[in-house]
């Protein structure tokens, strides 16, 4: 299964999700400390999509990474911003099912 940010709905095990419940459903998961994360400080050549690609093998997840540190669609992030870094897709799909 792929997870997009620009599906308008996504149907995962047989429910239907707007990317606007993905979003949430990560946000409140991680403030709430229900799934792992790591802390990482941007540096001033980083960029979401590549931080993806490392941790998860696919740059177009960016978007997980973002709604976890509540910081909205940007790509590219100041320098020193801190953000969370879900460590297990596994539990970022248990998340949304």
């Amino acid at each position: 299964m792929t997870i997009k940010r620009y599906n308008t709905a996504a149907i995962i095990g047989g429910s239907s999700y707007g990317v606007a419940d993905y979003v949430r459903a990560i946000y409140l998961a991680i403030q709430q400390n229900n799934i792992e994360y790591d802390v990482y400080v941007m540096k001033s050549s980083d960029r979401l999509d590549n931080l993806a690609a490392i941790h998860y093998g696919a740059g177009d997840l960016w978007w997980i990474i973002a709604a976890a540190s509540g910081i909205g669609w940007a790509l590219q992030v100041p320098p020193t911003t801190l953000i969370r870094i879900p460590t297990s897709l596994k539990q970022i799909i248990a998340l949304l099912r």
